[in-house]
């Protein structure tokens, strides 16, 4: 039996023609950014240790409000921002773990802006000036999370965006390319011949 078929088309020469295109620059890396924010967090640390808020010149309210907010950033100091700087520096691509760490850094940003307000009313020049310092660093570097993360995202979403294109042509090329063609049996064989039989 003699049997025609077509050549298989092959999904490689579809693939191949697909253009490729090329990956997006990835984002800036974040270590200098972690880098300042681990030495900014000190400073501020040390120098809110070293507030006497008991001693301003202010109403109780104001005092205890102020005291609240001390408390609330050393906390977040010492407990949540190593852990969330630890996983952004382990995993610096995981926008995730960054989103979270702008997001401590911008409500840190909010209490001390407004503890160096307070401090800046009611406490000394000297302790007013070493916080309204670190607060203009710490606003550097939340403006710099937020522009990493962006970028980040514009490159993802234009991966994302690529691979879609070329599996929408891939499919398109597969929809368009002709059947394969049916197999076709050539029976040569010659008929076995009929024996007559003598009467």
């Amino acid at each position: 039996l003699a049997v025609a078929q077509a050549p298989p088309t092959s999904s490689a020469s579809a693939t191949s023609s697909v253009t490729q295109q090329p990956i997006p620059t990835p984002s800036p890396s974040v270590s200098p950014e972690l880098d300042r924010l681990q030495t900014s967090s000190s400073a501020i640390d040390a120098n809110i240790a070293r507030l006497k808020i008991e001693k301003w010149k202010a109403d109780v309210n104001s005092k205890q409000q102020a005291q609240s907010n001390a408390q609330s950033i050393q906390r977040n100091l010492k407990s949540a921002l190593p852990g969330m700087i630890a996983n952004v520096r382990s995993s610096p691509q995981d926008l995730g773990a960054q989103f979270k760490l702008y997001r401590n850094v911008n409500a840190l940003y909010e209490v001390m802006s407004s503890l160096t307000e307070s401090t800046g009313a009611f406490g000394p020049k000297g302790d007013y000036d070493s916080l309204a310092q670190q607060l203009d660093v710490l606003d550097g570097i939340r403006r710099s999370l937020a522009d990493s993360i962006e970028q980040s995202t514009a490159s993802t979403q234009s991966q994302i965006n690529q691979l879609r294109s070329q599996v929408q042509t891939l499919q398109a090329q597969v929809a368009n390319a002709a059947p394969p063609a049916k197999k076709v049996v050539v029976d040569d064989t010659e008929p076995a011949k009929k024996s007559s039989t003598a009467h």
